[in-house]
């Protein structure tokens, strides 16, 4: 099996594990507060990435002082805090496909950024991918939009939007020899932009249900390290656009566990936005 196939079943297996973080992260909600989820998710991951990093190598200080891992490991800190906080606000399989708007950001930032040109399926695909977000957030009913829902719907669209800069700017690093040290100095960073926020915490305590704790540890490992590690390795061998095609197995297992696990269900309006920005993806990209 050649590199480019390995690196599309890595994908694969990366969109699914990521598919199960958004219930995953609603469940969890149930019993911690979005500032402290965050935050000790990631600084459990961080911990357990550097004692992995211990055993097999030691920590190249130089990694440290490369500002492209800071400006990624910042943005991957502030979109995962706000995906977290707009979770609060909106369902589980509503943030999967607006999260996965970024395909659509990514098409709109490249031609000033990459300088590449914005053709005609792209355009459709934005236009298509607006419709779809509109008829998703607002269900065609008006008087929502004053209401939490539309609130919480927002700010995970603005996470996608950040990730959007995170896509474009990581196959450079991608390509790099040592995608394994680069990893785990991205996730010591990605936890600083959430230090600050504890202070906003009402669960400033280490002292929580089990519940939490096994929310925590299951996002921890199997919806960060695992995925991470595994998107970012199959970077090397395919571009950032397959990349985000294939990474759409993330929406479906997300809606799938939601609907079955949290008795999320989809009007047919949404359904519809839901379809539109499908094809606005994959034009898109």
């Amino acid at each position: 099996m050649d590199n480019k196939k390995k690196a599309i079943i890595l994908t694969i297996l990366a969109g699914f594990f990521w598919g199960t973080s958004f219930p995953a992260i609603k469940i969890g909600l149930q019993y911690i507060d979005s500032y402290m989820f965050a935050f000790l998710r990631f600084s459990l991951a961080a911990i357990i990435m550097f004692f992995v990093l211990i055993s097999k190598q030691k920590i190249n200080l130089k990694f440290g002082k490369n500002r492209m891992i800071w400006f990624l490991g910042i943005t991957n800190g502030v979109a995962y805090l706000l995906q977290y906080i707009g979770m609060n606000f909106t369902t589980a399989s509503k943030s999967s496909l607006l999260i996965n708007l970024s395909a659509i950001w990514v098409a709109v930032l490249s031609p000033f950024i990459l300088k590449e040109s914005l053709g005609n399926k792209k355009i459709i695909g934005i236009l298509l991918g607006i419709l779809g977000v509109f008829l998703i957030t607002t269900n065609l009913n008006f008087s929502i939009l004053n209401q939490g829902m539309i609130i919480g719907d927002l700010i995970v669209i603005l996470s996608g939007f950040i990730w959007a800069f995170y896509i474009i700017f990581n196959k450079k690093l991608a390509s790099g020899e040592d995608t394994f040290q680069s990893t785990v100095w991205i996730f010591f960073i990605t936890v600083l932009p959430m230090i600050p926020f504890i202070y906003f915490s009402s669960n400033f305590t280490l002292s929580l249900p089990l519940e939490a704790w096994l929310a925590i540890g299951y996002t921890a490992i199997f919806c960060w390290i695992v995925p991470f590690y595994l998107w970012f390795k199959s970077l090397k061998y395919i571009s950032p656009v397959t990349s985000t095609i294939i990474l759409l197995t993330e929406v479906i297992v997300a809606m799938t566990i939601s609907s079955i696990v949290l008795n999320e269900m989809f009007t047919l309006i949404s359904g519809i936005g839901a379809v539109f920005i499908f094809i606005a993806i994959i034009l898109a990209s």
